[in-house]
């Protein structure tokens, strides 16, 4: 059982917890997001989010300290460089956890552990979707039905002016059709002068 302690072991000895939780956290500065367990991601929040809020007042004890858990110096310049610039204007809940569901092998559950301004697309969503104004009368049925009438008005409008495409070609034809025998009966009728002359 586990009355009155404050924090998940996780099945390891401390210096294994502690290596672990740090090589997590720098993963996590790293790649802005990791996939884990809900376990190991719950213990690695309560780890990282005070190195991330100390992350805010860049001075060399604050880094010192930050190293003192990390114990690497890209994973500390990333986040005093990048990562405090983003987070600067919020107060805490720095990270995000979302469950994934079970894994195959022993069903545990597995989430997602990312930083929360580091998502756009979380954001982006959530704008895109504003809600829409409801009613009852059905303006989508409407709106189908408009469109279905616009359809066929263009339908007949084309209909209407191929046929009158067609009468303006049936209408030329027959006039050079009448025009060639009016020129042969012209030339016909100077022939026959010539002759009487």
């Amino acid at each position: 059982m586990r009355h009155r302690k404050k924090f998940n072991h996780l099945g390891r000895k401390t210096a294994h917890r502690k290596a672990m939780l740090s090589n997590m956290a720098i993963s996590l500065i790293e790649h802005k997001r990791i996939k884990t367990t809900v376990a190991k991601a719950k213990a690695l929040r309560s780890f990282v989010e005070p190195l991330i809020n100390r992350s805010k007042d860049d001075t060399t004890h604050s880094r010192r300290m930050v190293f003192r858990k990390l114990q690497n110096k890209h994973a500390v310049n990333k986040l005093f460089r990048e990562i405090s610039q983003k987070i600067a204007d919020r107060e805490g809940g720095y990270t995000r956890i979302l469950k994934t569901g079970a894994r195959l092998g022993d069903n545990a559950e597995m989430c997602i552990i990312e930083l929360v301004d580091y998502n756009e697309n979380y954001f982006s969503d959530k704008a895109t979707q504003t809600k829409k104004k409801r009613t009852r009368r059905g303006k989508t049925k409407v709106a189908e039905k408009t469109t279905v009438v616009e359809e066929k008005i263009e339908d007949v409008k084309d209909e209407t002016a191929e046929e009158t495409e067609e009468k303006n070609i049936e209408t030329t034809a027959d006039k050079t059709e009448n025009s060639e025998p009016e020129d042969k009966k012209e030339e016909d009728a100077t022939e026959e002068d010539k002759e009487s002359k």
